[in-house]
Formats: C-alpha cells, sequence, structure tokens
C-alpha cells in the first residue's frame, strides 16, 4: 500500500511517500507563487524517482499553508494534527512540539496517545521564523546555513530588542555599522528568537519530551539555546523538514486501513 503526504508550506512544498507505513522516498521543492503547480511539480518529481505513477498511490493526503488548493489530494488535514502525528510517530514519548517554518511558528502540546491537547501559533508575522534568519543572514552576508555555527564562536549576544523582521533588520545594520562583531549578532538575534519561543512554551505548557520540527532546528545556534534556556534535551528528527508532510503520509495509511 503507498501514501503520500503532501505540505504545502509558504517557503517550502515536501512530499513524503510510504510504502506500508514505511518510509519509501520524499522530496522537496521551493513553493514560489504558484503553490498549486508546484504541489503536482513536487510529486511527479517524487514519484519519478522511484518510477511510480500517481495511480499507484492509494491515497494522498494535503497539509500545510496551501493545502487547500491541492486539488488531486483525497483529504486536507491542518498541519498541527499531521506534524504531531508524525512527531510523535518518530519519537514515541514526545509531549511538547516546536515547529518552525518559514513562515510561521508553532507549539503544540501532545497527551500520551499522541493526540493534540493544546496549541499555539504565530501566522501573523515573520517574527522568529525561517524567513527572519534569512533576511537577517543576507545583511550580515552569511549564507543561511553557517550562521548557526558562527553563532557559536561566541558567549557574548549583541542586544536586539525585537523579532519583528523589519524592527530587528534596522538593529542588525546599526550594530554592525557601529562595527559589533558578527557572531555576537547572531547570538542575539537567536536569543530574541528563543525568548519568543518560551513565551509560546509557558503560555501551551511544557512537558517533556521535547522534539523540535522545521528547517530552523537544522540551526544549531538556535537549538542549543533553546535547550540551555529550557533546561531540556530536545529531540530533532532525521529529516526535520519533512516531519508535517510525514505526518499526513501516515495518516492517509490510517485512512486506507479503515
Amino acid at each position: 500500500m503507498l501514501t503520500a503526504g503532501i505540505d504545502v508550506g509558504s517557503r517550502t512544498t515536501k512530499v513524503v511517500i510510504l510504502d506500508d507505513g514505511n518510509y519509501l522516498t520524499s522530496g522537496l521543492l521551493p513553493t514560489g507563487a504558484n503553490g498549486p503547480e508546484r504541489a503536482e511539480e513536487a510529486l511527479k518529481m517524487t514519484l519519478d524517482e522511484k518510477g511510480l505513477l500517481l495511480t499507484d498511490i492509494d491515497y494522498i493526503v494535503a497539509t500545510g499553508y496551501g493545502r487547500i488548493n491541492v486539488s488531486f489530494a483525497q483529504e486536507k488535514i491542518t498541519e498541527i494534527t499531521c506534524h504531531a502525528l508524525g512527531a510523535y510517530a518518530e519519537f514515541p514519548n514526545t509531549r511538547t512540539i516546536i515547529d518552525i517554518g518559514g513562515q510561521d511558528s508553532k507549539v503544540i502540546r501532545l497527551d500520551t496517545a499522541g493526540r493534540v491537547e493544546d496549541f499555539i501559533m504565530n501566522d501573523k508575522c515573520a517574527a522568529g521564523t525561517g524567513r527572519f534568519l534569512e533576511v537577517m543572514a543576507e545583511n550580515l552576508e552569511i549564507p543561511l546555513k553557517e550562521i548557526g555555527r558562527v553563532s557559536l564562536q561566541t558567549a557574548k549576544a549583541a542586544p536586539i530588542s525585537s523579532t519583528c523582521t523589519v524592527f530587528a533588520e534596522s538593529e542588525v545594520i546599526s550594530l554592525v555599522a557601529r562595527g559589533t562583531d558578527k557572531a555576537e549578532i547572531l547570538r542575539g538575534l537567536h536569543l530574541a528568537i528563543v525568548k519568543r519561543l518560551r513565551g509560546m512554551i509557558h503560555r501551551v505548557g511544557l512537558e517533556e519530551e521535547l522534539t523540535m520540527t522545521g528547517g530552523v532546528c537544522l540551526n544549531q545556534g538556535v537549538r542549543k539555546l533553546l535547550e540551555e534556556n529550557l533546561k531540556m534535551k530536545i529531540n530533532v528528527p532525521e529529516r526535520p523538514q519533512l516531519v508535517g508532510a510525514y505526518g499526513a503520509a501516515r495518516l492517509a495509511r490510517l485512512k486506507v486501513a479503515k
């Protein structure tokens, strides 16, 4: 039985295909301006890798920011549900999930059976998200993949008072003009993200184990500061950007099995 999950995020579109519930293959493309078209492209690319056709897939679940426009999916489920299912499948003792995507962030609390008990979501602005870090990396002229490592080169954090992308960008430009060390600026930016996340976490209620998903958890600077701040180890999936799509594919399998 082949099932697929498609997570159409604001920045990237992810696909995971499972064979009888086991990971078979996956794909990822930038979402761009045409989400529905990109969803089709991402699925076709992933199917082609294994020599499969759309008709070979028994059930497709779409999730994410652009799920409503995925016309070929049999069902469309919120990313909260799919991220919960995906993270819980990888780490069965997970009780709290932090997901930081391209344009939003969310904290989800689960019960012992992996069901969603409560959640909070910031989808009104890019504060503390992947896009926030992209803008800051551009201003500092440091590759996005390197900013986490660079931030760990110092124990001193430059003062950043805002996680609003516009205001924080202005602060960064001023700090650079004053000759502030870039590692200190990055540590300050990461600390600002962590403080914002901590507020969201405490509103939902923090329970061990804690699992982090989304592209930003690949940033070791954010992850390490968050662990230090919460005094708790964080689980990181092998494919953190694909957790929502993985959860959607698992949900698709449950639908077929009924």
